[in-house]
């Protein structure tokens, strides 16, 4: 069983930048393939990010391109979100995801983090 933990959300003015981490366990983490989900209120969960096995190779929803950059450390369990010019539209809850094949938008990964939850004030 996968384990997934996000840390590094928070309340943070618009266009300001926020790092979210998600640290792994239960599986050999470079084995994984991970993403990145939103879940504002009121609305449908949403890709963000997802990135293959070895970094890569990312690929990202057209509203974050450009300013969202997904990364992953295999000797640090951790895959990364660095979200620069948050804009108030990008508060939701995110959520970090694991799966045993690549993570597309329409993939439902097998592995869910609890979230860690994003505000942008405007």
């Amino acid at each position: 069983q996968v384990q997934l933990v996000e840390s590094g959300g928070g309340l943070v003015q618009a266009g300001g930048s926020l790092r979210l981490s998600c640290a792994a366990s239960g599986r050999t983490f470079s084995y994984l393939f991970m993403g990145w989900f939103r879940q504002a209120p009121g609305k449908e969960r949403e890709f963000v990010a997802t990135i293959n096995l070895n970094g890569g190779w990312t690929y990202y929803a057209d509203s974050m391109k450009g300013r969202f950059t997904v990364s992953r450390d295999n000797a640090k369990n951790t895959v990364y979100l660095q979200m620069n010019s948050l804009k108030p539209e990008d508060t939701a809850v995110y959520y970090c995801a694991a799966n045993n094949i690549l993570i597309m938008p329409s993939t439902e990964p097998q592995y869910w983090g609890q979230g860690t939850q994003v505000t942008v004030s405007s």
